[in-house]
């Protein structure tokens, strides 16, 4: 696993490889978002992808121009059913809680679809119910292999206590942080966890691993690595939050 910069995660887990929200432009301004740094790595130095999660499609700090080309020539992009519509092929869209199987690499794996509140829990919601827009997370397991929750831009505890209690067992949990701002949505409010949020989310998860994401690269974040280090010192979990430089591996492939 690395986190290449901003959300965008590669998951090897037994031979196949997931990247998550892809954003590869260079910095520069995204509409209402500035971008302030391109990726670690660039999109053509990844090799083959068995799939792409996509949390959400409607907001470029989770899938930007260069990420777009980048999942839609994947074989499988994995996401929520509003996004796939949008998408097209190859997107499959699937509803909380639904499970699609892959076979590809040395072992069966599962991909399922998890909840996920973009803001407050009062927040203003969109023509579809959702909060900011719809918004999915994911777990990635298979029989004898790590569970991984992926959080996606989700700000909400009471989401986590959900999944904590449905899944069960979480070994590795990839949170999407940063405090993500943005003063004409939800208030000015965070639309993702905080530090001190997502140092509570790992407690309710028991997560042996924590990879904090979603904390760099853009200037509405307005929390970056070193708040959640501190966070996870001051609620005595800095144990499990695991790190390493962008593009570097967290632990290699496997």
């Amino acid at each position: 696993m690395a986190v290449l910069g901003g959300p965008t995660t590669v998951l090897d887990i037994a031979g196949s490889r997931f990247v998550v929200d892809p954003t590869f432009d260079a910095a520069g301004p995204h509409a209402h978002l500035t971008k302030t740094a391109g990726p670690a790595v660039a999109a053509d130095a990844l090799g083959p992808v068995d799939a792409v999660l996509v949390s959400h499609d409607e907001h470029a700090d989770n899938l930007d121009e260069g990420g777009r080309r980048f999942a839609l020539a994947a074989p499988m992009i994995i996401t929520h059913p509003g996004a796939a519509e949008r998408l097209g092929p190859p997107a499959r869209g699937l509803a909380p809680w639904q499970t699609i199987r892959l076979s590809a690499g040395t072992a069966a794996l599962s991909v399922q679809a998890v909840p996920a509140v973009h803001g407050p829990a009062d927040g203003a919601r969109d023509g579809t119910g959702n909060v900011t827009c719809e918004v999915t997370g994911f777990v990635v397991s298979g029989d004898g292999l790590p569970t991984v929750y992926i959080s996606g831009d989700n700000a909400s505890l009471a989401v986590v206590g959900e999944i904590a209690k449905r899944i069960g067992t979480i070994d590795v949990a990839v949170l999407f942080v940063g405090g993500a701002r943005v003063a004409s949505r939800q208030g000015g409010r965070p639309l993702t966890l905080t530090s001190a949020r997502a140092a509570a989310a790992a407690e309710v998860l028991g997560a042996k691993v924590i990879v904090a994401a979603h904390v760099d690269g853009w200037a509405h974040f307005t929390e970056g690595i070193d708040d959640v280090v501190d966070a996870f010192d001051d609620a005595g979990l800095a144990s499990v939050l695991v790190r390493a430089p962008l593009g570097e591996w967290i632990f290699p492939p496997e």
